[in-house]
């Protein structure tokens, strides 16, 4: 299992896209426009609020996991608009997505964007991994010479990078206040007009489109890798075998994130198995059914080997939607693995024994 899906989450909670129009060069690969009077002029970097189809290209393709960690911004101080030294210093992360749902939640709006060094990973993520942190931030702080820049004190974060920064340090070593704003970009005007965020602004949803952005990512990672067992099955036990292993790999990528509210039991595991359970019950029955007259006991093996495999492959591949989602916690995770990835593993592996034995049975001719 991945360790969260290696961090997949959440390609859409910074999300909040809108807009059209010339690609902004400092928010991709092309060289930041860079301002700086003169050489003791801190140095900082344009950026605007609109959203291109450039971007929006970007966006897709870091859905889709293509150069996975090559959705970068150059980390430093972006200006947007035409800030004072009294406009506000939002902190994200060097992430396109991150960085492209901040800018265009504050279009028409002069503001300052500090973007920390977080190689490319959202705010959530680098902020469990330490890399949107209390010592990037005070590196950045330092280094792009804020103090220099704004008259204030007080920098604006995320507050899914709340576990990631020790504000109180951060305050110690820089002199800058920190002050968490909403969950997501799209809350920041009506969280700048009250200055403060209320329950809803909060509050950490995970709607079913917010679900629906992680299977396309996910199936590129888990499809190529299980390609081959499948063609494998189709060779060992035939279409029924194949069709079965391609049915449990889509329920644990796709129909899991989206069924994850209703399905009952309290964890990802029992919740996978519960799925497993209800794809591998029309297989088992296939089983059974599949020669007319009396059923043989290798028909009784093949149902059994359906409800020993198809289960415990779901209930895997739903665990790696743990580390995108706000259904758990760390330790609720490494309490699941400890307690449930044994029972996969000795279920799948007396399924697979119980295939090779039956396929070999038939190869040598049994009834």
């Amino acid at each position: 299992m991945r360790n969260g899906s290696e961090c997949q989450c959440n390609l859409r909670q910074d999300d909040a896209i809108a807009g059209c129009g010339p690609r902004d060069p400092a928010s991709r690969d092309d060289p930041p426009k860079i301002e700086s009077a003169t050489a003791g002029t801190p140095t900082t970097m344009r950026a605007t609020s609109i959203i291109t189809l450039a971007d929006r290209w970007d966006h897709s393709l870091a859905r889709w996991g293509v150069n996975r960690m090559g959705h970068k911004v150059a980390p430093g101080l972006h200006v947007l608009g035409s800030p004072t030294p009294a406009s506000p210093v939002f902190v994200t992360a060097n992430y396109t997505l991150s960085f492209d749902a901040l800018r265009s939640a504050l279009a028409g709006m002069d503001a300052y964007l500090l973007v920390l060094d977080t190689l490319g990973i959202n705010v959530w993520c680098a902020a469990g991994k330490g890399t949107f942190g209390t010592e990037e931030m005070v590196r950045r702080v330092e280094g792009t010479r804020l103090r220099e820049v704004v008259s204030h004190r007080v920098l604006i974060l995320p507050q899914l990078g709340a576990p990631g920064v020790a504000a109180h340090d951060v305050e110690k070593r820089t002199g800058f206040r920190v002050e968490y704003g909403p969950v997501r970009a799209g809350d920041l005007p009506e969280y700048l007009r009250l200055r403060q965020a209320g329950k809803e602004m909060r509050r950490v949803r995970f709607s079913l489109s917010d679900r629906l952005v992680l299977i396309p990512i996910e199936l590129v990672y888990v499809l190529p890798r299980m390609s081959p067992l499948v063609v494998l099955l189709f060779f060992i036990g035939g279409t029924l075998a194949s069709a079965g292993a391609l049915s449990a790999i889509l329920a644990g990528t796709v129909l899991f994130p989206i069924l994850l509210p209703w399905l009952p039991t309290p964890n990802f595991s029992t919740k996978g198995f519960v799925l497993g359970g209800l794809v591998a019950l029309p297989f088992a029955l296939a089983s059974l059914l599949q020669q007319a007259g009396s059923i043989s006991w290798l028909q009784v093996g093949s149902a059994l080997v359906c409800l020993l495999v198809i289960p415990p492959g779901v209930a895997y591949l739903g665990l790696n939607f743990t580390g995108s989602t706000t259904f758990t916690s760390r330790t609720g995770v490494r309490r699941e693995i400890f307690t449930y990835v044994p029972v996969m593993a000795w279920m799948g592996a007396m399924g697979l024994g119980l295939l090779l034995v039956l396929t070999a049975m038939r190869w040598l001719g049994g009834a």
